[in-house]
């Protein structure tokens, strides 16, 4: 996760895992970044109200990928949700970034308990120069 890295969002910065969600959010998906470092549930960073508790169904998918993994990290950074469809989005800083190990256990866990290949979307970003 690039933490230190900031992407400009409707003339606000924000983190690249921010603006992948603002972009879900905008085309009518709920979710949350999911700081796995914090162990916290992000719908923004500075401020008040900056975390939401996920609703019960997606806490138990999340729960259900990290026991079957056995690890607590490998969540991909941004998990969103419309009309009973899942998509779990990884934001990875071009050239300074890399899928983890974790991740590839992660990802492996939650297609052998079912989920499609096309619920995971890898995002990686640059800075506009």
């Amino acid at each position: 996760m690039a933490a230190n890295v900031f992407s400009s969002w409707m003339a606000r910065w924000v983190f690249a895992e921010l603006a992948i969600l603002r972009i879900f959010q905008q085309a009518g998906w709920e979710g949350r970044w999911i700081d796995s470092y914090r162990g916290k549930y992000r719908i923004g960073y500075w401020g008040k109200n900056v975390t939401k508790e996920l609703p019960a169904q997606q806490k138990t998918i999340l729960d259900l990928i990290r026991d079957k993994a056995g690890c607590k990290g490998g969540c991909f950074d941004v998990f969103c949700w419309h009309d009973g469809s899942v998509i779990f989005v990884e934001s990875k800083w071009k050239r300074h970034d890399r899928i983890r190990q974790t991740q590839k256990r992660w990802l492996e866990t939650a297609l052998n308990i079912g989920f499609s290949l096309d619920s995971f979307l890898i995002v990686e970003w640059a800075l506009a120069p």
